[in-house]
């Protein structure tokens, strides 16, 4: 039975993707492989249109974590002051890198699933001279879309840059690349692109990386990767396989119209799926409205518990993913990424039902 992950990353891949990740092997000090850096790195300026001149995609081996690490620690310059906004795990996590850097930071705390309150990021902004602002556009924790553009255009008002972690939203949802206070923007292959884990990577804009800050780390100084990069050279071994299966995927992407039709069709999916749930009783922990295209999350149904519907589930070929911290007991998630056919999605509509009738 074929097995599609509705978890939140690494995907299903497509069969063309699973065969370029092993289909040679490859050298990375050879001509080949830099030809297959630089249509990679051309095709992710390409998603949004990322002008050559004034933006560079700097591709580095490891997770999507490594890519927000990688930019805090490179774009952040010792006498920054940074304001974090926090309404999940993952803004949480960028606030523990500024305190691991040692960087002067706030945080502007929500509940986890709360909207970001726009009237209290203005009045910390306006009260306090940040420099940065770092925040999460989709926080998965929840599966919230937060207001990148209304952030940016407030950061733009005050003067601060913005750090923004797309990790999970960049090749699917709207970014504000031509808003000027946005600096940079951390992603990875494995998610929306339909890569495989190991290659991650941020686009950063020129100004950023030729700040002159001092090194904080040795495999993460995205200055060294971008200077090895543009010189058709790397400076240690990169994720050779996983840059194979992402070329082949953004080949993919772009025939199937770049990433407005890619958050459409997780939209169809998703719509698709709280249909079904809704069906059965089981209600919507956001609003759709609030909602990436990419992963939604749920009540767990009365008298049923995660493990029960997970291994359900499982038994039907589908993966779902549990609730973290003290919403593991009040919620479950399922991401509509990947590949994933309309007769995948008949067979996960039967298998809901089959396991929620008991």
């Amino acid at each position: 039975m074929k097995s599609i992950l509705l978890n939140p990353g690494p995907v299903t891949l497509s069969d063309a993707v699973r065969r370029a990740t092993a289909g040679v092997d490859l050298c990375h000090r050879e001509p080949e492989f830099f030809d297959l850096q630089d249509r990679v790195i051309k095709a992710l300026l390409d998603i949004y249109q990322c002008a050559a001149d004034e933006w560079s995609a700097v591709l580095i081996a490891g997770s999507g974590t490594s890519a927000m690490e990688a930019m805090m620690a490179s774009l952040l310059p010792d006498d920054a002051c940074v304001l974090v906004l926090e309404n999940g795990v993952y803004g949480e996590r960028l606030r523990k890198l500024a305190e691991i850097y040692r960087l002067e930071h706030e945080s502007l705390k929500f509940a986890w699933g709360a909207e970001i309150d726009l009237t209290a990021l203005a009045g910390s902004l306006a009260a306090c001279k940040f420099t940065h602002v770092i925040a999460v556009h989709h926080e998965t924790t929840t599966g919230r879309l937060n207001p990148v553009e209304d952030i940016a255009t407030l950061c733009a008002e005050h003067s601060t840059h913005l750090l923004l972690d797309a990790v999970s939203s960049f090749g699917a949802e709207s970014i504000a690349f031509s808003h000027q206070a946005l600096q940079a923007v951390a992603a990875t292959a494995n998610k929306c692109l339909h890569g495989i884990p190991g290659l991650a990577m941020v686009m950063c804009r020129h100004t950023a990386l030729q700040q002159g800050i001092q090194q904080r780390s040795l495999s993460l100084h995205l200055p060294t990767w971008a200077k090895h990069q543009q010189e058709r050279s790397t400076p240690f071994t990169p994720a050779v396989n996983a840059m194979l299966g992402l070329a082949e995927a953004l080949q993919e992407l772009q025939q199937q119209g770049g990433w407005k039709a890619r958050g459409k069709r997780y939209r169809e999916l998703a719509y698709r799926v709280a249909g079904v749930l809704e069906g059965a009783g089981v209600k919507p922990w956001l609003p759709a409205a609030e909602s990436s295209s990419v992963l939604r999350s749920y009540h767990l149904p009365d008298g049923m518990t995660y493990e029960a519907l997970h291994d359900g589930l499982k038994r039907h070929g589908f993966v779902i993913y549990a609730g973290q911290g003290d919403l593991a007991e009040r919620l479950f998630r399922i991401s509509t990424m990947g590949e994933i056919s309309d007769e995948d999605m008949t067979r996960l509509e039967q298998a809901i039902q089959s396991v929620l009738a008991g």
